[in-house]
């Protein structure tokens, strides 16, 4: 199965570096994304949210099989974008402590902008359950892989093209920084109303902080093996 791996905020396709090996061994063919923007030599305050969403939809049609989408953090919303748009190519979407939005809600419109992008900010924003296992040379890591988003990744609102079937794609949540039942104490929100809405969803709990392929990217590559069959 080709295994598109799509990284959350800051982040680019190498952040995956340590789940590859383990997505691979299983006989996988792991394709990590850096986004538009986020390339060294790239403008993140030019690329909008739609572009990074192309960028997805573009690498599915590289390849000639049915394909895995993996999206981290913010990298979810997007990979549910783009399958939208290859409904019959995307065969199952992994959400790494990350969920689709529903239509019209911004990822979030809170981070703070400088010259168009989001550089990644105070640990003080996180919570702590987000830096859970994320030691201080973990957060230096992050730190030095970490690129500013562009501004539009947050802001923008989640579109779509109105093709409900979007919601049959069978679907695995990869739940990190909380649990299950803690995110269907949240079902009542409209934040998590697509999530609510998806018809095919299998859980998997996975102890850790907000960057599992950072903290445990065996056992994250490992659940993304389970999670394709």
């Amino acid at each position: 199965m080709d295994v598109i791996l799509v990284p959350g905020f800051w982040l680019r396709g190498d952040s995956w570096d340590e789940v590859v090996p383990v997505v691979e061994a299983a006989g996988h063919r792991a394709h990590p994304l850096t986004r538009p923007g986020l390339a060294e030599g790239d403008d993140p305050a030019s690329v909008t949210l739609a572009d990074q969403v192309a960028a997805i939809v573009a690498a599915i049609d590289r390849l000639e099989t049915p394909v895995v989408l993996v999206g981290h953090s913010g990298g979810g919303p997007m990979v549910y974008a783009a399958a939208e748009q290859r409904l019959d190519r995307v065969a199952r979407v992994v959400y790494v402590d990350t969920w689709p939005l529903p239509q019209g809600m911004p990822n979030n419109d809170e981070l703070p902008v400088v010259d168009g992008a989001v550089p990644l900010p105070d640990w003080s924003v996180f919570d702590e359950a987000d830096l859970r296992d994320l030691d201080e040379a973990g957060r230096a890591r992050l730190a030095a892989l970490a690129v500013p988003e562009p501004a539009s990744a947050a802001r923008s609102p989640q579109s779509f093209a109105g093709e409900e079937r979007r919601r049959d794609i069978p679907t695995t949540l990869i739940a990190s920084s909380h649990t299950e039942a803690e995110y269907r104490e949240w079902f009542d929100s409209p934040f998590f109303a697509e999530l609510a809405a998806l018809d095919d969803v299998t859980w998997v709990e996975l102890p850790t902080g907000h960057w599992p392929q950072l903290t445990r990217p065996r056992e994250l590559g490992e659940a993304i093996v389970a999670a394709i069959g």
